[in-house]
């Protein structure tokens, strides 16, 4: 070829490449670059580039550990293949050709096998490599210090060493299968070549067929040994107990040691006949056997047999050990060895109305449901279209020297409701810029507005005389914020004042600094950048920046936190802290596995699970709730904060990033004065110990203890307003589709007599009948944040269950006529969530009731409230006269020995 023929083809291939690499980093380098500045002005830039660095060393290892199985193995097969000499060629072969690719193989054929050898290693290394944070877990992973009863290994190896193994194991198989059938095949041909001039395959070539064929054995002998491990993950004797039993450990695991032994027999009888050309008897008779024994192992007929006639009648005596494993790792895969059960004895007479447990009661009784809050805030307290309040708080602060129960919200921006001629660019992105303030009220009934009282109200925020908020401004939150860029040249919207606004201008450290060490040209290029990456030119072309100014995005704190730790799993209701200084974020965040041995998953034990498996984390059968987040709301600061450090993940985690996480006592006072126990955690535990607090193996067995969620009949408004019979009774708000009663936060002493704490709630019924059987409560205060305990009513005593309460609600003759007058005078009746809680020593059933008007314009308001005992019904204004009322007819009917109602309340329909 001339010269200036390579030079031209040599210059076009270069614009190719430089485009090619052009489009390349359109595509990878934007984001590459926002993820970095993203990651570093959060000063996680370190975390950033050992995730980077992780991945990129894990992908090379595996690859080149691949690589040399294909290049080696090609490598030595190309010294036996092509050994025919240019002058042997048989009649009709191209000379010319065959002496290249001879010489090609005498070289060791690098130009052939090196780039065979790269695409495979990466296809098969591929599915390992996107579990490279699975193989770092692996690496550093301490022991958890409670050995599997059966094999006797440490949890920690089922945790995190065999998915690794399985995973290493697939493809491994699928590596030398490819070069056991590939090399074979041209082994094959070869021979085929070289019989025709009278030769036979070297037998270093058989030597080389042999140790693949072995290598492939011990594969698969691996293989089988992780199935026996595998058996501490079996589901047949479910819904029972899970994990292993009498027949997976006295027929199945016998079967699988046979059929190594077998298959060890197939491998070197493989062996020997491709160099003897002798065994092949032997070989039958060694597969025949391995057939045999795998049928036997699958096989449902015999493992029917063996249950009907062996196992059936003497299954508890034969299933009784394996049952007992089950149990002990279920409580422990789910933190539930340590739960305190308490016997919980009832008085029939409250206490007086002036005791310190009842005024505490009146004053933090949680009477208002988040939807009717959320519908008061937006009424009172949106003040604008463009404000609205994602979430209602459940939390405890000091008001007026007491522990209060209050309800709290930040008011956020909502930019869907900015009025649509508004809807410029400027506005969206410079001007609304963030939420502002928050409206903090009483859990239980007040006398403001509404009937609550009222702590924190208005912008800009007027509270007691306990509450202040240094920096009210919310620029990170649970809302769908876009980006800001802040501060401006245009100032940003604060709040409104009479006919006009407030402007601000952002002082804080969020976001992406647009200008670095004050050079322009900085600016411009990280306009640019930005421009591609959110796919708007006007970020480069606004001239309403400056030397201050911030880009600030990803700033849902959901999005932020996933963004940062993808592999910790997010709460359902992350909640708003306040504090002096500012408003905060708290997140719970879980470890969790489906690898814990012998444990029951929690598959539908509660919605958290399902959404847990839409989120790819596929069932879970270990939790813990070893991280609590905490976000700045105006900063968009995240701090990472073990709250469990004998988890085994997250100390594999803390290894793995050392600067990312700090220890509880790290965490501001302010911010842990409101740590709570989680309520998703709450359930999932609950949902399981309802089964698995029977650890007696008898009790188990027969299931004789089991609990159940309660239930109760959800109030059916729609249905009423269509019918226009106006005579309305309380059954048609009753009688709509049940509704399970979840856990609730409450301020009592449950923990500790004459201390209040906030803990989570919980009664649970006996499982297929109404009456409720325990109360389960988590404390969230320190020093019992994380104490679980049960208050058990004695077998035989009769509590009501909620839907039990309601039917003797329905039938009491002055709510009805309440009701139906309520509802004759143009208003809805809204049942709030029934409330069970005790109060010295006597269970009381709460029913707040809320009249909402019948328009587009609704605000509720507590019109009444309905206590019951199990016995009697009260229906009063507040809630001290109606405990009171409640005292006085207990009191006389005690007197006059009257029969208790229970008797006549009807079965629910």
């Amino acid at each position: 070829m001339p010269r200036w023929k390579r030079r031209l083809f040599v210059l076009g291939f270069s614009i190719i490449v430089f485009f090619i690499l052009l489009i390349f980093a359109g595509f990878e380098g934007v984001p590459f670059l926002v993820n970095l500045w993203w990651f570093d002005a959060q000063d996680y830039g370190l975390y950033f580039w050992q995730r980077m660095l992780y991945q990129f060393v894990v992908f090379i290892q595996l690859s080149i550990i691949f690589f040399l199985i294909f290049f080696i193995n090609f490598w030595v097969a190309s010294h036996y293949l092509g050994t025919e000499r240019p002058s042997e060629v048989p009649p009709g072969t191209p000379r010319k050709s065959f002496k290249r690719l001879f010489n090609q193989f005498q070289a060791g054929s690098l130009w052939v096998y090196t780039p065979f050898s790269v695409i495979l290693s990466i296809l098969i290394a591929w599915p390992l490599f996107q579990q490279w944070e699975a193989f770092l877990l692996y690496l550093v992973a301490p022991d958890m210090g409670i050995q599997d009863p059966v094999y006797g290994k440490d949890v920690s190896y089922y945790l995190f060493s065999f998915p690794i193994f399985t995973l290493i194991v697939q493809r491994l198989s699928i590596a030398f299968l490819l070069l056991l059938i590939g090399l074979t095949l041209l082994y094959w041909i070869e021979n085929r070549l070289l019989s025709q001039h009278g030769k036979r395959l070297p037998v270093e070539a058989k030597r080389h067929l042999s140790i693949l064929i072995l290598i492939v054995f011990l594969i698969e002998i691996w293989d089988f040994v992780l199935q026996r491990n595998a058996l501490v993950y079996s589901e047949a004797h479910q819904p029972l107990f899970f994990g292993p039993g009498f027949i997976e450990m006295r027929i199945v695991l016998p079967l699988i040691w046979l059929s190594l032994f077998f298959l060890l027999g197939i491998a070197f009888s493989v062996i020997f006949f491709i160099h003897k050309r002798k065994g092949l008897k032997l070989l039958t008779v060694f597969f025949l056997f391995f057939v045999l024994s795998l049928g036997a192992r699958h096989s449902q007929f015999l493992h029917g047999v063996i249950q009907e006639h062996i196992v059936d009648p003497n299954e508890l005596s034969l299933e009784k050990p394996f049952i007992d494993n089950s149990i002990q790792a279920t409580l422990d895969a789910y933190k539930l060895k340590d739960v305190e059960v308490r016997d919980y004895q009832r008085r029939k007479i409250p206490v007086s109305v002036a005791n310190t447990k009842v005024q505490d009661f009146i004053r933090n009784v949680p009477l208002w449901h988040r939807e009717l809050v959320n519908q008061v805030y937006l009424q009172l307290q949106r003040l604008r279209t463009y404000y609205h309040f994602p979430a209602i708080n459940v939390d405890r602060y000091l008001v007026n020297g007491d522990k209060q129960q209050v309800l709290l919200a930040a008011r956020e921006l909502d930019y869907e409701e900015i009025p649509r001629g508004a809807r410029r660019w400027v506005n969206e992105h410079l001007i609304y810029t963030h939420g502002y303030g928050a409206a903090m009220t009483s859990a239980s009934q007040g006398q403001g507005e509404a009937g609550m009282d009222w702590f924190i109200r208005g912008v800009p925020p007027e509270s007691v005389d306990d509450f202040s908020i240094e920096q009210p401004s919310i620029y990170y939150g649970l809302g769908s914020y876009r980006y800001a860029i802040a501060p401006n040249e245009n100032g940003e919207f604060h709040y409104p004042k009479g006919s006009s606004n407030v402007m601000i201008n952002y002082r804080g450290e969020g976001g992406v600094p647009l200008r670095e060490g004050g050079f322009p040209l900085s600016s411009l290029f990280k306009k640019l950048i930005f421009s591609f990456y959110f796919n708007n030119r006007n970020i480069f072309f606004t001239t309403q920046t400056h030397s201050q100014s911030r880009l600030l995005f990803r700033r849902n704190i959901i999005q932020r936190i996933n963004t940062l730790t993808p592999y910790l799993l997010l709460d359902s209701f992350p909640y708003l802290v306040l504090t002096s200084k500012g408003l905060y974020w708290i997140q719970d965040a879980y470890t969790v596995s489906s690898w814990y041995p012998y444990a029951e998953d929690s598959r539908g034990v509660m919605n958290f699970d399902s959404s847990m498996r839409a989120r790819g984390k596929g069932k879970l059968n270990y939790i813990r709730n070893s991280v609590k987040i905490a976000v700045d709301a105006y900063n968009g600061t995240v701090n990472y904060y073990i709250f469990d450090s004998s988890d085994p993940i997250i100390q594999a985690y803390s290894r793995i990033y050392p600067s990312l996480f700090k220890t509880k006592e790290q965490m501001p006072p302010d911010i842990r004065a409101h740590v709570r126990y989680p309520k998703d955690l709450f359930e999932i535990q609950m949902g399981i110990y309802a089964k698995y607090h029977q650890t007696d193996v008898e009790t188990f067995y027969q299931q004789e203890d089991m609990w159940s969620f309660a239930k109760y009949p959800q109030t059916d408004l729609e249905a009423s307003d269509k019918k226009k019979d106006k005579r309305l009774s309380v059954e048609k708000y009753t009688r709509g589709s049940e509704s399970r009663l979840e856990a609730y936060y409450l301020t009592l002493d449950l923990i500790e007599e004459d201390r209040l704490d906030f803990l989570l709630f919980l009664p649970m019924l006996a499982k297929g009948r109404d009456n409720m059987r325990v109360m389960l409560v988590a404390g969230s205060d320190e020093p019992y944040y994380g104490r679980l305990i049960v208050y058990s009513f004695p077998k035989g005593e009769l509590v009501f269950g909620p839907s039990q309460i309601q039917t003797l609600i329905s039938i009491d003759p002055e709510v009805a006529a309440s009701f139906t007058l309520w509802s004759q005078n143009g208003s809805d009746v809204v049942l709030g969530d029934m409330i069970i809680m005790p109060v010295g020593q006597v269970v009381l059933y709460i029913q707040p009731v809320f009249l909402s008007f019948k328009g587009r314009v609704k605000i509720p308001r507590l019109q009444r409230i309905i206590i019951s005992d199990g016995h009697f019904v009260v229906m009063e204004p507040t809630l001290e006269e109606a405990y009171t009322t409640l005292k006085e007819r207990i009191e006389t009917a005690i007197e006059t020995e009257a029969p208790p109602i229970e008797a006549e309340v009807p079965p629910l329909q």
